[in-house]
């Protein structure tokens, strides 16, 4: 690191210092610092301070005292700081602290200004990396993940409540037995995207662009069934490197139903209970699984409820779950049904996505405006929403497409 980069924190740390000396105690309660010489070269040219009034004599003999405290712990403050940054000369700085708290219990650096190096360290920390895995953004917003699946997720209130209580359990419980596993169902556009790419902008500072997350698209990365073998090596090797580097990690599947068997069964270990022997920490992994797979049988009790007056809040999983798991288990040329990972109970949660409806499409064209900056009118939200197909065609109630294709509709409101 260059000269020029050591004046940010250096000045940081400076300031800090001045704060933790300008108080009402300073560092004089955290054990006695040494006594510095008792006159100086600058007193003798200002003459015998004994001639001042007995306040002028307390106000000068503290300020001496706290500038012969930042003397003697300057060094150590800095020490301190560069081995939470850049990890310098940590070792002889811990060799410094026994050898300094032998000699003298009570003398180091002060809890307050730990406290203040520790905010300065990982403050600096979030411009860019300063430690050797990428744990220290990961930030487990959960507060943050619950505002926006509140405020930007539109017609999911099941897909809201599943998800947000399977992270914040798994995140919450500081030694799970396993990863956490969650299967996204739905037709597209109707959110499943949407909300992986949540989870992962509340947990990781970086999002998708975190060095702890990792996106796999079926048809993009695995196009080619003859090489299945090397895409099972390649996979199962980007995972553990993944999971060696970061203390938690996120795995997003895209398009899961297209995934060859081969890939779901080669990935089974790392979400398997107690199967990591030692090696990685795979238990604190989340995996998500997205898929267009079981849209139909969600699709078909969204009507049904519908059909008999009801609203869709009332949907539970209760009714959804077994007809989810039916059409899963179909004999088709899908990896859901092939794989082991139905048999073996490796997923945790079925996350369905219902179909939406005209009011919620225009609230997403709604969202759209606004992420945009534009101003919008009822008028205009109605337009974008009468845009869309909708289907079955006698009812004309679910949006084919979901909101997937609104903020491309919203470019014929241009000027």
């Amino acid at each position: 690191m260059g000269q020029d980069a050591l004046w940010l924190p250096l000045g940081l740390a400076c300031c800090l210092l001045l704060l933790l000396l300008g108080g009402s105690g300073g560092l004089g309660n955290r054990g006695t610092p040494p006594t510095p010489p008792t006159r100086g070269p600058w007193e003798e040219e200002r003459g015998p301070v004994a001639e001042v009034g007995p306040w002028r004599r307390v106000k000068y003999e503290a300020v001496k005292k706290h500038l012969g405290a930042v003397g003697a712990l300057s060094k150590q403050y800095w020490q301190y700081l560069a081995c939470k940054v850049w990890q310098e000369g940590c070792k002889e700085e811990e060799e410094e602290e026994e050898r300094e708290s032998s000699r003298s219990p009570g003398w180091s650096v002060p809890l307050v200004g730990q406290d203040y190096l520790e905010i300065l360290s990982a403050w600096y920390c979030s411009f860019g990396k300063c430690c050797k895995t990428g744990d220290c953004r990961i930030v487990n917003n959960v507060t943050g993940l619950e505002a926006d699946l509140n405020g930007q997720l539109h017609g999911q209130h099941l897909a809201k409540e599943i998800v947000l209580q399977a992270v914040q359990r798994f995140l919450g419980n500081p030694r799970p037995e396993r990863a956490l596993v969650l299967s996204f169902h739905g037709w597209s556009g109707t959110g499943k995207n949407f909300v992986a790419r949540m989870v992962a902008s509340h947990l990781f500072r970086d999002g998708l662009k975190s060095e702890c997350v990792r996106v796999f698209i079926s048809l993009f990365h695995f196009p080619h069934q003859n090489y299945v073998d090397s895409y099972k090596a390649q996979l199962k090797k980007q995972i553990s490197e993944t999971v060696q580097l970061c203390k938690q990690s996120l795995f997003i599947f895209d398009e899961a139903e297209k995934l060859h068997f081969g890939l779901l069964d080669a990935i089974k270990p790392f979400m398997a209970r107690d199967d990591n022997k030692g090696q990685a920490d795979y238990q604190r992994s989340i995996f998500l699984f997205l898929s267009n797979l079981g849209g139909n049988a969600i699709n078909e009790v969204a009507l049904d409820f519908w059909r008999a007056g009801r609203a869709r809040e009332e949907i539970t999983m209760e009714f959804l779950e077994p007809r989810l798991k039916l059409e899963l288990q179909e004999p088709e040329e899908n990896g859901y049904a092939r794989s082991h990972l139905l048999e073996e109970n490796l997923i945790d949660f079925f996350v369905p996505f219902l179909p939406l409806e005209y009011h919620h499409v225009k609230l997403c064209a709604r969202d759209s405006f606004l992420a945009r900056g534009l101003p919008y009118t009822k008028a205009a939200l109605d337009e974008v929403a009468r845009m869309m197909v909708y289907v079955p065609r006698e009812e004309k109630l679910f949006s084919a497409q979901g909101c997937k294709s609104v903020s491309q509709r919203i470019n014929y409101f241009l000027p």
